[in-house]
């Protein structure tokens, strides 16, 4: 028996997770970014392809992809889509953070590239933050912001830590035993008396 491999058959054109992506209303209010986008890996063979299925509707067929690839550590050339190919290109003096995506029909589409390993809570907030109309942040004003926030929670819990790990509180205060004469005394009603 003879096995021939395909070894041109692109792995992500087998359906997989939808994209993870908070694109702005449409308004006449234009902000710097159109969205995020919070893909799964630093894939871009294995993520692009997902994310420009969940953009067709609304851009058109993507075209065109544009990232700085600090954070790709392999950007390819072309990836396969669904029924055409994403040429990919890379420009170090653009945003890190973002991504750029070209369409014949509507243009241009800048989004906030949330990094995979980030937690959820906090990927919710930018992605609700780029998502907002008219907003003047930049990707990179929006992922340095987050990893302030993200810092300053870290250090609260730290300190919410510690002072669960001391007791939680101050040591109680003890009354002094001249204050209250009968503590631990029993009260005991007299025959006939109502104790008023």
């Amino acid at each position: 028996m003879t096995t021939t491999l395909d070894r041109t058959a692109n792995r992500a054109l087998t359906p997989g997770l939808p994209a993870r992506l908070s694109l702005t209303p449409k308004t006449t209010l234009a902000g710097r970014l159109d969205g995020a986008w919070w893909p799964r890996s630093r894939d871009l063979t294995a993520e692009l392809p997902a994310l420009a299925e969940a953009l067709e509707g609304r851009w058109g067929r993507i075209t065109r992809v544009l990232v700085n690839p600090e954070h790709w550590p392999v950007v390819p050339h072309k990836v396969a889509a669904t029924g055409h190919v994403l040429h990919v290109g890379w420009f170090t003096e653009q945003d890190p953070d973002k991504v750029i995506l070209l369409s014949y029909t509507t243009g241009r589409c800048d989004l906030l590239v949330i990094p995979p390993e980030t937690e959820p809570a906090s990927a919710a907030r930018l992605m609700t933050a780029a998502a907002l109309p008219g907003s003047v942040l930049t990707a990179g004003s929006l992922m340095s912001g987050e990893a302030v926030a993200d810092r300053r929670m870290r250090e609260a819990r730290s300190s919410e830590d510690a002072w669960d790990a001391e007791g939680g509180a101050a040591p109680a205060l003890r009354p002094h035993p001249a204050a209250h004469p009968v503590v631990g005394a029993r009260m005991i009603a007299l025959p006939g008396h109502t104790g008023r």
